[in-house]
């Protein structure tokens, strides 16, 4: 017997974030004001191996095999949703999650999708969260000069002509004395990085200012960063900051790199491909990136090309792991010294056309068992030019979202 499954428009509604339903929130994929938000949880799996994409999609179909549909709304994100959070290795476990209410705004336009027989669930406005609790941080897999060691060391074997670029990521553990809630790092989250996409998928949560890949219909969208600088706080300065950027030979060098890459593995795919000529910089709350923004129409062929087929070409891209990807993956797995789990990994939503937004997962947090732990990361990319203490203070500005977001008490 086929589950109803219902997609409505819904009429005036509280800001995304402070949605409130009877059931727990569990998934959001939030920009400016706009995205999906889901309570409950109808049904998940998790998946792992060289086949985790193609996975991913069988178990997806079959869940929707089992819905009967009836989507009064329509357009991209309207109807049943997926939510993925993917690790960036594959040996390790992705998450995937429908949730059993999703509401989502766009364009002046929001509306709610329910799984189940009963009427339109109610929805109320969420009181502002509060953290309580003290946190304190401690030191990942490496300390501060330990990782400026790994990072040293990539250098010298891309000097000598090993690879082009590697990027190493660390991590930091927090811990808080009671519950850390993560409705409370959304919020501030989506108010202190509108121009971030806000995810929370499985008990990993952040602010991300990638996109991996978009796809509505057939048109394909990736927006590429390398190259960053931190901001100093004073408007004048921060203009000098970006024009610097701009003309650094090493970030241009270093984005160049995640461009060729994102461009690469989507030309089979599409039937045109626009790369503009110079990045652009990207400002946010507390760094400066060098941005490309890649589109393309897809191929008219027998096999439609769905978003999963998109992401497993796509991931990893030189943006997260380096160049050649094969002995830059090799070369995180030397220095590293930890599991990145699904830091770096594609995350986001899919719907049942196959079309979806799917970020990389950075400025990223994992909640741990005990809810009072979390394990923050970074990442910064590593080529010829790299100085390790520069590294290692762009690696201080990434962790600072996700740090200040669990100190925030007010």
């Amino acid at each position: 017997m086929p589950i109803n499954i219902t997609t409505e428009i819904l009429g005036e509604h509280p800001t995304l974030d402070l949605i409130s339903t009877d059931l727990e929130i569990t998934t959001t994929w939030i920009r400016g004001g706009e995205g999906l938000i889901g309570f409950g949880e109808w049904r998940s799996t998790s998946v792992k191996g060289n086949n985790r994409f193609t996975d991913a999609r069988k178990w997806w179909h079959e869940q929707l095999a089992t819905l009967k549909i009836q989507n009064n709304v329509h357009g991209s994100g309207t109807g049943p949703i997926l939510f993925s959070s993917f690790a960036f290795d594959p040996s390790e476990e992705s998450e995937l999650v429908i949730p059993k209410i999703v509401i989502g705004h766009k364009g002046g336009k929001s509306w709610i999708t329910w799984i189940g027989d009963s009427t339109q669930p109610s929805i109320g406005k969420y009181s502002e969260p509060k953290q309580t609790g003290a946190v304190k941080f401690e030191a990942g897999a490496l300390s501060d000069e330990e990782w400026k060691s790994r990072v040293a060391s990539a250098v010298l074997k891309i000097k000598n002509g090993e690879l082009e670029k590697v990027v190493l990521a660390r991590d930091l553990i927090a811990k808080n004395s009671e519950g850390i809630s993560m409705r409370n790092i959304i919020s501030f989250l989506t108010k202190n990085y509108p121009s971030t996409w806000v995810f929370l998928v499985s008990n990993l949560i952040g602010a991300t200012p990638e996109l991996l890949v978009r796809l509505n219909k057939s048109l394909v969208t990736s927006r590429i960063l390398a190259g960053t600088i931190r901001k100093s706080g004073d408007e004048a300065r921060d203009l000098g900051l970006a024009a610097s950027l701009a003309k650094s030979s090493k970030d241009l060098e270093e984005h160049e790199y995640a461009v060729r890459s994102v461009a690469d593995a989507l030309a089979p795919f599409c039937s045109s491909t626009n790369v503009p000529e110079s990045p652009f910089v990207l400002h946010l709350a507390n760094v400066m990136h060098l941005a490309t923004d890649v589109t393309g129409v897809l191929n008219d062929s027998a096999v439609p090309v769905d978003i999963f087929a998109l992401i497993a070409s796509l991931h990893p891209s030189a943006a997260v792991c380096g160049t050649p990807t094969d002995i830059a993956n090799a070369l995180i797995n030397e220095l590293e010294d930890m599991n990145r789990g699904r830091y770096a990994g594609p995350v986001g939503w899919i719907d049942a056309r196959g079309d979806g937004e799917i970020g990389i997962a950075l400025r990223t947090g994992e909640l741990a068992a005990d809810e009072k732990t979390m394990r923050i990361f970074s990442g910064c990319g590593i080529v010829a030019g790299s100085n390790p203490d520069d590294e290692l203070a762009e690696s201080q500005a990434k962790l600072s979202p996700m740090r200040t977001a669990l100190e925030i008490r007010a």
